[in-house]
């Protein structure tokens, strides 16, 4: 028979890093204060963010990454970076609305505003130059 004695080495050696983790955790859960670097979340079923940059830093950029340049691994996430198919301002308005593949469809999610703030932000940024806008009023025709 094996017998173990008793160490208080080893009591301390799993204490220790456990109970540092948790006051890191309790730290940082305790940090409500507002921060440049950290956006604000939304709360309950409907997104917040107003402007495109905010939408998108939020919302698309888990997946498109922050440069929208996509990303591949568990499921390919196409480049929003110089992307052809933005040319027509109707396509990704109908892609964020309904859906497409493994896009959610979030129409439900974001007003017919936020809707023409987003697609306005990644058209004209990471590389895509369309100058003409989507108007609230083009998301509420492509949601019918």
């Amino acid at each position: 028979m094996i017998q173990q004695s008793a160490n208080p080495g080893n009591a301390i050696a799993i204490a220790l890093p456990a109970t540092l983790a948790l006051l890191s955790f309790m730290a940082y859960a305790q940090d409500t204060g507002p921060s440049a670097s950290r956006p604000a979340l939304s709360g309950g079923y409907r997104f917040a963010e107003m402007t495109g940059e905010e939408l998108f830093a939020n919302i698309c950029q888990g997946c498109h990454m922050p440069d929208a340049k996509g990303a591949a691994g568990a499921g390919t996430y196409p480049s929003l970076a110089g992307n052809r198919n933005l040319e027509a301002g109707v396509y990704p308005v109908t892609v964020v609305v309904n859906g497409q593949r493994g896009m959610p469809p979030l129409g439900a999610m974001l007003s017919d505003d936020q809707v023409a703030a987003v697609v306005n932000y990644v058209r004209s940024h990471f590389g895509n130059n369309y100058s003409d806008t989507v108007t609230a009023e083009d998301v509420k025709t492509a949601r019918r």
